[in-house]
């Protein structure tokens, strides 16, 4: 079962623990409560919420991540579990030991497959790039010359328009992105967590300070189906951040992609990549697990 995505957005909120339940309550006041169980993150957006150091070790044991954001939407601190996974101490050596060579093939595949959806993503709301594509087979072994920029100045002017500039400080469009690469990062981080690895130790990412530089890596191939789901809002006139917009946009998590194994919801092909990842550093296999596009009936706009 996949894990629901618990927001809190209201200012002064508490949450705690009971008889297994996240509380959350105001002012002494029961607002509800969710069964731990059916977590897959909580995402904190309210100033001065609150929360208790028994609900983080609950949800750490159940490798679901406590995320808290700043005004712009975008991430500024996540709860992390430093035990989980069974295997974690040998998975975690594997991981450390990786070669460099090793470490720049997976990013090339990383690189290769969002650029890959991002052709897809484009193909979706009727704008096709063909020379994505041709980008993507002329990768080499990590990315030296910086492939995945040259096709982020050709994808998004055609999906967002040519005034677009990511700019994680700006409104509209771009708070919209913050919010589900929120959601986005947080599914990829419960999956690194899930599948024993750490989350510190990257392909690429290599950002001072950020302890989530694998999730950076593993979520990129994902990146642009918040894209799509953020253009689809812009075109029926929602540019701002509001409860409606965070719904659709989590709801991006449960996107049905096609896969090897068959149809899977995008949370489902995260744990599955970061679990490939995982046997890639044991040897037990060579390539990383990818989806495919949304299934048909998901590509209605």
């Amino acid at each position: 079962m996949l894990g629901r995505l618990v927001e809190v957005a209201s200012d002064g909120v508490h949450l705690s623990v009971e008889r297994g339940f996240l509380k959350l309550s105001k002012a002494g006041a029961k607002l509800g409560e969710v069964p731990l169980d059916d977590i897959g993150a909580v995402v904190v957006h309210g100033h001065g919420a609150t929360f208790s150091a028994a609900l983080c070790e609950r949800l750490a044991a159940r490798n679901a991540p406590l995320v808290v954001c700043g005004r712009n939407h975008a991430p500024t601190a996540m709860l992390w579990p430093v035990d989980g996974h069974h295997e974690q101490g040998r998975r975690m050596q594997a991981q450390a030991d990786a070669t460099l060579p090793t470490r720049k093939r997976l990013w090339r595949d990383l690189v290769r497959a969002k650029i890959l959806a991002q052709a897809d993503a484009l193909d979706l709301v009727g704008a096709p790039h063909p020379g994505l594509r041709a980008l993507a087979r002329g990768i080499p072994s990590g990315d030296p010359g910086n492939v995945e920029a040259q096709a982020a100045r050709r994808y998004w002017p055609n999906m967002l328009g040519s005034d677009f500039r990511r700019d994680r400080a700006a409104d509209g469009a771009n708070a919209l992105l913050n919010y589900g690469y929120t959601v986005l990062r947080a599914g990829a981080a419960r999956a690194v967590l899930a599948s024993g690895l750490h989350p510190s130790l990257s392909l690429n990412h290599q950002s001072r300070g950020d302890a989530l530089r694998l999730a950076d890596d593993v979520m990129e191939p994902f990146r642009p189906w918040v894209d799509l789901a953020v253009r689809r809002l812009l075109d029926t006139g929602d540019t701002a951040v509001t409860t409606a917009a965070k719904q659709t946009l989590a709801e991006t998590m449960t996107l049905d992609l096609a896969g090897p194994r068959g149809a899977s919801p995008l949370q489902v092909c995260l744990d599955r990549l970061a679990a490939s990842l995982a046997q890639v550093f044991l040897k037990e296999r060579r390539a990383l697990e990818f989806p495919g596009p949304p299934l048909p009936l998901d590509t209605a706009p």
